[in-house]
């Protein structure tokens, strides 16, 4: 039994405001990737993961939280992340998922390399009401 209690299930929430809230968010995918036993590479993934999607809170909409879960099925246990804020959202989810899409002159590899590190992504933006992104990466029970 990897948890003693449910009180330790219980979602972990980061409020950012703040690049310090960033590194929070960070340390605390981190500790809770390596107590799940993800390997050091989804480790690295998820704590890629988080630190863009709180970079994007604070760039983009000021103030938001990530959501930090430990959710299981039969089969898999896995750490689901929520990113939510209430900034300006994004008009056109479809382009700004496009590999190499850009509106701050980086790379371009936001969101859709946060696709591509999760084995689950969803997201859904309304204009002037903010960002949800909720993503989940697995990991097969022993």
């Amino acid at each position: 039994m990897l948890f003693q209690s449910d009180k330790e299930k219980e979602p972990l929430t980061i409020e950012i405001h703040t690049e310090v809230d960033i590194v929070e968010a960070r340390q605390k995918g981190r500790m809770f990737s390596n107590c799940l036993g993800f390997s050091t590479l989804d480790q690295a993934r998820i704590i890629t993961t988080i630190s863009e999607l709180s970079r994007n809170i604070y760039k983009y909409a000021t103030a938001g939280k990530i959501i930090m879960e430990i959710i299981e099925n039969q089969l898999e246990i896995g750490l689901k992340i929520v990113a939510v804020d209430k900034g300006p959202g994004i008009k056109n989810i479809q382009k700004a998922m496009e590999s190499g899409y850009t509106t701050s002159g980086g790379l371009g590899v936001g969101l859709s390399g946060v696709k591509k590190l999760m084995d689950e992504f969803t997201i859904s933006s309304q204009e002037d009401h903010g960002v949800n992104i909720q993503v989940i990466k697995w990991k097969k029970k022993k």
